[in-house]
């Protein structure tokens, strides 16, 4: 009896001490650079890179290990496929540093270019649009977004990208092509996001006519797929009105998919954008779920907290963000989400926004209450006040709000190496629970 006893207790003090050697995603301790130049540190002395990198508050997280060991499987196999989603306001719409992120993603791994994924009219909205795509059109277009033009006033139900554009002709031809990038991934499958309902348009393909092998309609969901023989990096799509009383087109985005394995990668943002105002798209959740995310980075706040402090209530905030966030875990549960701190930044350029903290302790609560990670640009930058010494040497705008395109870049940069560092990071524990 007392043999058994001790060959007991020794069997839980080794399990006991291999779970201590199992290094947890809170106990990692990081590098303060992966990739980048450590040269920074005398450019940049006054940024916190000890702190850029995924903050977790417990040892283990299901989702952000499911979607490690996607896409080591992709990397192994060359097969399969991961949506990734970036989602904030105007820092996004531009999509300098996220095409950055991008670009590193889909040039790091040999044969593993991926696909594009959502776009968005911009230029033919009367709005900026990124630079590593274009449309052009000779029709005259109506451009709404969500934040200029509410939902409830003007009787649009938005999707996932909070914008629409619309023309009236009876015959209208829209044109994309990329612009400005090294990755260019092709397409032999296009959705189009348009009018609910039968669509009441043909559509023509100009030289590419004989490669179109099918074309299908959602009427409910409000979509049509288009399936190619051969994959193509441009588009030249010619509306046929139906008839007289039809309505007029509207476009709510394009999906542009292909065949090939690797990532890809979505941002989503509209200048002035508020978590509100994602909430207030009535078809982003069902528009999520037809492009489903493995992973999705939600960088909105900074419009959420750009008010005075009394006015800034930071119980709505958290709804709000909890409310997107339980959208991204629908449509898949499995989603890895990444709550990233809005940078630093001035109240009307002149008034410290202490604000921010105040979303980073919502943030903080939310990512341990769902067992997700945080990216927290507040500290990188070197918190309050910072983005003012960022706006001295030459990184952020005179507004201290947007960044310059050195720093958009420069974001884009600590973005990617704290995302490396959550490969190595889980790589590790993988390790530690293998010996």
């Amino acid at each position: 009896m007392k043999l058994f006893f001790y060959i007991s207790l020794s069997l839980i003090q080794i399990s006991v001490l291999a779970q201590d050697t199992v290094i947890g995603l809170s106990d990692y301790v990081f590098p303060d650079f992966r990739t980048m130049d450590t040269s920074l540190r005398r450019t940049y002395p006054f940024v916190k890179y000890e702190v850029n990198n995924y903050k977790f508050h417990s040892k283990e997280s299901k989702n952000f290990s499911v979607f490690y060991e996607k896409l080591m499987n992709v990397v192994s196999t060359k097969k399969g496929k991961l949506n990734i989603y970036h989602i904030g306001g105007s820092h996004i719409q531009a999509d300098i540093y996220t095409h950055d992120v991008r670009t590193n993603l889909q040039t790091k791994w040999p044969e593993l270019t991926g696909e594009r994924g959502w776009v968005f009219p911009f230029d033919l909205a009367q709005t900026n649009n990124p630079g590593n795509y274009e449309f052009s059109s000779p029709n005259k277009w109506r451009g709404l977004r969500s934040v200029n033009h509410k939902p409830s006033k003007y009787g649009i139900d938005y999707g996932l990208l909070g914008a629409m554009i619309t023309c009236p002709d009876s015959v209208i031809t829209i044109k994309f092509e990329y612009d400005r990038t090294i990755v260019k991934p092709p397409f032999n499958h296009v959705r189009i996001f348009h009018n609910i309902g039968d669509f009441p348009y043909w559509m023509h393909f100009g030289g590419d006519e004989l490669l179109v092998m099918n074309v299908t309609n959602n009427p409910e969901l409000g979509y049509s797929d288009i399936y190619l023989t051969d994959a193509i990096d441009s588009l030249n799509i010619q509306f046929q009105r139906k008839g007289a009383l039809a309505p007029e087109l509207e476009i709510y985005g394009f999906i542009l998919m292909n065949d090939d394995p690797g990532i890809s990668f979505t941002s989503i943002g509209i200048n002035g954008a508020g978590l509100y105002t994602y909430l207030g798209n009535k078809r982003f959740g069902e528009q999520l779920k037809s492009y489903p995310p493995d992973f999705f980075a939600f960088a909105v706040g900074t419009n959420d907290g750009n008010t005075t402090f009394a006015k800034f209530n930071p119980e709505v905030y958290k709804r709000n963000l909890e409310k997107v966030m339980q959208m991204a875990l629908r449509a898949n549960p499995d989603c890895a989400l990444l709550l990233t701190v809005p940078n630093d930044s001035y109240y009307r350029r002149r008034y410290l926004n202490k604000n921010i903290a105040r979303e980073r302790t919502v943030i903080r609560e939310l990512a341990e209450e769902y067992n997700m990670a945080v990216w927290d640009m507040y500290g990188i930058m070197g918190e309050l006040g910072s983005s003012k010494t960022w706006k001295i040497n030459k990184l952020m705008r005179s507004d201290m709000i947007h960044f310059t395109h050195d720093g958009y870049h420069f974001k884009g940069d600590l973005y990617y190496d704290a995302f490396l560092k959550y490969m190595d990071q889980m790589e590790q524990q993988e390790q530690s629970l293998n010996n």
